[in-house]
């Protein structure tokens, strides 16, 4: 899925600050243009800078936990690290930031996903700079914020009522977070040794991983997991790597 932001419009209202202080910001994306943009535009508003920039979700929590920003733009879908998984650890790290999910995705299980993980908003990648702004501003004060076409097209309340409800323990939720990692490296198309090498373990590590991920989600090879894995969100459909190994890689 192509994602993009629009133009910038005229922006009639600045984001106002506590005290006058500015909104510190971190943008996580693995789009150098979105994030270049993001930044631009960022910080030509009164208020606003830009303290970093992640391409990853495992940078994002890197960074976030080195910078502790005041709001971090995250995107949906990255290597090595989704953004709903990067999300759960930055809170437990950096319990004071707010993450503001930026994504192109607009379905009642995402919202749902980032909502349980913390997340204090969702915007569509195509709402207007003006919209974004004011969800800056919200979440920063320590509200909730959901852009106007997810309103109109989800029953925001309902999965807000269901993201506070026990969530059973089934499948992906018995996973560890290195388990996690390891499957969304395993449906991107990693070896075992292109995994150990990224995640800095052995490869008996992540053959031990590999095998549990199998036996929570009841997978007979790799296929099962990476169809779960696109089903779950990990890896985007449009994405070129998804699945491909390094062989693969190599041969192209």
């Amino acid at each position: 899925m192509n994602e993009r932001m629009p133009t910038a419009p005229i922006v009639r209202s600045r984001p106002m600050t506590r005290s006058g202080q500015r909104i510190r910001i971190l943008v996580a994306d693995d789009h150098a243009l979105l994030r270049q943009a993001l930044r631009m535009l960022l910080e030509a508003q009164d208020g606003l800078e830009v303290v970093g920039e992640a391409t990853n979700g495992r940078d994002a929590v890197e960074v976030a936990e080195r910078l502790m920003p005041d709001v971090i733009l995250m995107d949906m879908v990255m290597p090595g690290l989704n953004g709903i998984e990067a999300t759960r650890q930055i809170l437990k790290r950096a319990p004071g930031c707010r993450v503001l999910i930026l994504t192109a995705y607009l379905e009642d299980e995402r919202l749902l996903q980032a909502l349980r993980a913390g997340a204090a908003g969702y915007v569509v990648k195509n709402s207007d700079m003006e919209e974004l702004l004011l969800a800056i501003q919200s979440v920063f004060r320590g509200n909730t914020y959901f852009s106007t076409s997810v309103s109109d097209e989800i029953s925001v309340n309902e999965v807000m009522m269901q993201a506070k409800q026990t969530e059973g323990r089934a499948g992906y939720d018995l996973l560890t977070p290195r388990e996690r990692e390891v499957l969304q490296l395993i449906a991107e198309g990693l070896s075992n040794q292109a995994i150990a090498d990224e995640l800095v373990i052995s490869v008996k590590t992540v053959e031990a991983h590999r095998a549990h991920i199998m036996t929570k989600l009841h997978a007979k090879n790799r296929t099962d997991l990476i169809r779960y894995a696109i089903k779950r969100g990990l890896v985007g459909l449009d994405s070129d790597d998804a699945g491909e190994t390094d062989s693969d890689r190599r041969a192209v």
